[in-house]
């Protein structure tokens, strides 16, 4: 049985300050500690659930992240970014169940460190409704007929993801007390909830319900600043709806999380040239 796990890190035990999930912050290291040890309780509890082989990819940032030479062996790692497919990179249609581990909320949600895809989208919308990255990757696990078998994170991405991902096992890890503040378990104790959680998911995927794929879709992307969305509007089969908000009618998941790599791109650039004049001396 092929298992497929997505990991990012807002969502891990322990973790709660831009410090911590930016590069060169000094809570880096150690959110990158936290971060792997929850990956491998997942892969653990994944093979404990019947896992016959183990996919991780590294979903966070700049996507290389985990730890390697502390990653379990018995698993192969993708890293490294852009992906076209983002934090779904890998999933294949023989994949049994998906785990997502160390999400978090959408981008306008209370949760802690919310957005979605980029720290520089306003909000993402799919048929007008706001998602987060963990109902995309869901849509595109679903175009591949496979279904997620666990989400975890703070209390905020749980709720979300327990009413739309049917029979998906639900671990909290943390509850949120504002954007950059959490209430924690212990790192200890939330790997033991990830083991167990990944376990059960695995073992009950035949009993999950098969996902439907839904298309078209309408994604609706909030740019940082009109020059982004100028420049996202250049992309063929994108309208700029709003002074900041970019639209596209796409044929399935896969174009959704392709338009929103290469949107990520063009809002980090532009950002990255406003803070730039800003900031000149």
């Amino acid at each position: 049985m092929k298992v497929y796990i997505s990991v990012d890190m807002e969502g891990v035990a322990g973790i709660a300050t831009l410090d911590q999930i930016v590069r060169g912050g000094s809570g880096y290291g150690r959110a990158q500690e936290l971060m792997t040890e929850e990956a491998n309780a997942a892969i653990a509890g994944a093979f404990d659930g019947g896992a016959t082989s183990v996919l991780v990819n590294d979903s966070h940032g700049t996507m290389d992240n985990l730890l390697h030479e502390r990653l379990d062996p018995r698993a192969r790692l993708v890293f490294g970014a852009p992906k076209a497919q983002c934090m779904a990179e890998g999933l294949t249609d023989d994949c049994a169940v998906a785990l997502f581990v160390g999400y978090h909320a959408p981008a306008g949600a209370p949760g802690v460190l919310a957005h979605t895809f980029s720290a520089y989208f306003g909000e993402v919308r799919i048929d007008g409704a706001q998602v987060s990255e963990a109902e995309v990757n869901a849509l595109y696990a679903a175009s591949l007929g496979v279904p997620v078998g666990l989400v975890t994170g703070d209390d905020v991405i749980g709720a979300i993801a327990s009413d739309v991902l049917a029979g998906a096992t639900i671990v909290t890890v943390k509850d949120a007390h504002g954007f950059s503040a959490t209430n924690t378990v212990a790192p200890s104790v939330a790997r033991e909830l990830v083991r167990e959680g990944a376990a059960r998911a695995v073992a009950g995927a035949d009993a999950l319900p098969r996902p439907v794929a839904r298309t078209p879709l309408r994604l609706e992307v909030d740019m940082p600043s009109p020059v982004a969305a100028e420049l996202g509007a250049c992309i063929p089969g994108c309208t700029r709806t709003t002074d900041r908000t970019i639209a596209a009618v796409l044929d399935g998941a896969d174009e959704v999380l392709g338009l929103i790599t290469v949107l990520y791109e063009l809002a980090l650039s532009s950002e990255r040239a406003r803070q730039a004049l800003t900031n000149r001396r």
